[in-house]
């Protein structure tokens, strides 16, 4: 039944408008707006109204700020099984063959790696590439370099997930690999070894700028392209069970 109370369309309207915030950015947003106002007061109280001004102008924008970086907007994603979405909005950057993180226990035998890279104007939520089951979570420290070198899947910060596939029949299994950046200081990961999580599921967040990268099994063709925008949990990276035909 439709909500007829006044006002309650325009409420929607805005909600389906503005995205929510993901929960680890908001003490970041909280704490930039508290700031601002706990400085305009004193600042107010002391008689330096145009240094309040200031401080408030620059602190809202700073927790505006924040909070578009920690957006969490709903995405749809496609339907069909065996089908691999872009873990998060970016560029793509690279596509290679490289072997896995070697903390997850698999051979080292190169899989397909699409890598996207995430400035700070993008989404910085994580999204699960597939339906399945968490077989493995592992974590490992490392440096902060720049996301978009080749060599920070190696050397940065990371932290990676080992997915089987729901669907016994599809190839697997699909690993996606949080990586932090030259301002990245921090990986949140919310799924847990032997979770069952749903295609374009939220799963994680790193803090300011960074990558993902997505490994398919050996031989798979990538539906992307270098340089192509990809869109967490509707992007299609792959079809592993090909039931939508291959990029020309």
């Amino acid at each position: 039944m439709a909500d007829t109370r006044p006002g309650s369309h325009m409420v929607g309207l805005i909600r389906s408008t503005i995205p929510p915030i993901h929960p680890g950015g908001r003490p970041i947003v909280l704490g930039a707006a508290g700031a601002t106002l706990a400085g305009r007061l004193l600042l107010r109280t002391l008689g330096l109204r145009r240094a309040g001004r200031v401080v408030t102008t620059v602190g809202l924008a700073a927790a505006a700020g924040s909070a578009a970086f920690f957006r969490a907007p709903a995405r749809v994603g496609p339907d069909g099984t065996g089908l691999v979405v872009a873990p998060a909005d970016g560029l793509v950057s690279l596509i290679t063959d490289a072997s896995p993180p070697p903390e997850l226990g698999l051979p080292a035998t190169p899989l397909v790696r699409v890598s996207i890279f995430l400035s700070i104007f993008d989404v910085h939520i994580q999204r699960v590439p597939i339906g399945g089951v968490i077989r493995e979570v592992a974590y490992r420290p490392g440096a902060f370099l720049s996301a978009d070198l080749d060599k920070a899947s190696d050397d940065n910060e990371r932290n990676s997930l080992l997915i089987d596939p729901a669907d016994p029949s599809v190839a697997g299994p699909v690993v996606v690999t949080q990586i932090a950046g030259l301002v990245a200081r921090r990986i949140v990961c919310d799924v847990r070894a032997g979770q069952p999580v749903a295609t374009g599921d939220t799963y994680g967040l790193i803090r300011f700028g960074s990558r993902l990268d997505t490994y398919l099994p050996s031989g798979t063709r990538p539906l992307v392209r270098l340089g192509q925008r990809a869109v967490g949990g509707e992007t299609v990276l792959a079809d592993l069970a090909g039931t939508i035909g291959t990029a020309g």
